[in-house]
């Protein structure tokens, strides 16, 4: 009975993400959008060799090789956001869902006003043998230092909103 509850913990938290084989475009957009691999191989692709996740106390916990993926902000600028005018920009924020209703937010600011390219939908990439990462298609932020906490693997949709 002791080994019980640790083995079905292990199985409910392995099949709580699924994989994303699109995700949705929604908020505060003229028009919402799916986006599917399809839509992707459409854009210009990024190719790492392997980066290492981390967690919030720096310490390693897999690493992702042969990642390809394109820019975020490159899927983003085709969509069309409701706002008055481009000063208040500053005001929206994306929130990153994945399957396993894992949240990530990012500014509008971080994702079109950084000099660094480093938020990637990835497309395909692998793992560490010893772990399984759900989702074809997920999102990370490559220059974070703390690489897990922004790394939402099943990608499931990104709502674009408007600070109250």
């Amino acid at each position: 009975m002791k080994y019980l509850i640790p083995i079905l913990l292990f199985f409910c938290s392995s099949t709580a993400a699924q994989e994303s084989k699109q995700f949705i475009v929604d908020g505060e957009v003229k028009n919402t959008r799916t986006i599917n691999m399809e839509t992707l191989s459409h854009y210009k692709t990024f190719n790492l060799d392997s980066l290492i996740i981390y967690n919030h106390l720096m310490q390693r916990k897999s690493s992702l090789k042969n990642m390809k993926g394109v820019l975020l902000k490159d899927v983003l600028a085709e969509v069309e956001i409701t706002a008055e005018h481009p000063k208040v920009l500053s005001e929206y924020y994306l929130v990153c869902t994945a399957t396993d209703d894992y949240k990530v937010i990012l500014s509008w600011n971080e994702v079109f006003n950084s000099k660094k390219d480093g938020i990637l939908i990835l497309t395909s990439f692998d793992t560490d043998p010893a772990k399984k990462e759900n989702g074809n298609i997920a999102m990370i932020v490559t220059t974070d230092q703390a690489t897990g906490r922004r790394f939402v693997k099943g990608l499931n949709k990104i709502s674009i909103l408007k600070v109250n």
